[in-house]
């Protein structure tokens, strides 16, 4: 009878480790992508109000409405800086998250080896146990033959 694997439990947390941070990773690259698509959102917008601007003032504008326009895009590049840093934290975090899963993986991979070592020795403990066997049945049967053959 072959012994369990007494790595078994460290293997299983390993594995929902890996399990959490994938999950984790997923999170970290749907909020990355979220927030890269409302940075294009801001830069587009802001490219849509500068050609307003300009075709206002092309058209004439007031200084007060020079100034709106100035202002307003001010606002937008304010807005477009805050989310340009807040994507590159979350790029951050998504690499940081990569770099965690990995870890947990190469930790699962290493466990599954060992296992995989346990298992192939168990195997032949086995084997060895049952060709023990064998031939000690077939000792005995020859010894058998040979005892009933003197008589």
């Amino acid at each position: 009878m072959s012994k369990s694997f007494p790595l078994k439990p460290l293997l299983e947390l390993s594995q929902t480790r890996m399990d959490d941070a994938a999950r984790r990773l997923g999170e970290l690259i749907a909020s990355e992508q979220e927030g890269t698509r409302k940075l294009e959102l801001l830069q587009n917008y802001r490219d849509e109000y500068e050609s307003r601007f300009h075709e206002a003032a092309r058209n004439g504008i007031s200084p007060d409405e020079w100034r709106n326009f100035s202002a307003f895009i001010g606002r937008i590049d304010e807005a477009i800086a805050v989310q340009k840093a807040n994507v590159e934290r979350s790029r951050q975090m998504t690499v940081a998250g990569q770099n965690a899963w990995m870890a947990q993986r190469n930790k699962v991979k290493a466990f599954d080896t060992l296992q995989k070592r346990h298992d192939l020795g168990e195997a032949r403990k086995e084997a060895r146990l049952e060709q023990r066997q064998s031939d000690e049945h077939s000792a005995k049967r020859y010894a058998n033959r040979e005892d009933g053959g003197e008589s």
